[in-house]
């Protein structure tokens, strides 16, 4: 790691979620703490994906979303559900070492394929994913709809 004294990348804990809600905010998805304790909380215990941190003398400094992916028209997949490194520590590594503790679990858990999305904005991550080794495969157009139990009808 160049010039990273001391860091620690490990599975994230509860205790976790306040600073991974900050950083979540430095990625542009900022969230109450609350909600993101709920998400913590709902990949913890479902089994097929984890969080690790990344931790500089015992402060957390970044974290990455690691998950399966299993859909019908393709094989199943791990996928990055999202990365972040603290704008203070950027550029000294540890991106890189919480992408090889994801692609590690990717292994463990034996699929095939790593993929991520990221959004055609952001320039410099797709050179440091590029620099790791992923390659583009598609560009797509992201769709959503808000759907509320008031939209639900009863069949």
């Amino acid at each position: 790691m160049k010039g990273v004294a001391l860091l620690r990348i490990r599975g994230a804990v509860e205790t976790d979620t306040e600073t991974i809600a900050v950083l979540s905010g430095q990625l542009g998805y900022p969230a109450p703490t609350s909600e993101v304790q709920e998400r913590l909380q709902r990949i913890l215990t479902q089994g097929d994906g984890l969080v690790f941190v990344a931790e500089i003398g015992g402060r957390v400094v970044g974290w990455v979303h690691v998950h399966g992916k299993h859909d019908l028209e393709s094989p199943a997949r791990a996928e990055i559900g999202g990365i972040v490194v603290d704008e203070r520590h950027r550029r000294r590594g540890i991106g890189e070492e919480l992408m090889a503790a994801a692609e590690d679990w990717a292994r463990s858990m034996r699929y095939a394929t790593l993929r991520l999305r990221s959004n055609v904005i952001r320039e410099d991550a797709h050179r440091f994913y590029r620099r790791l080794g992923y390659s583009e495969t598609k560009r797509q157009v992201v769709l959503s709809k808000v759907v509320t139990e008031s939209d639900i009808t009863d069949p």
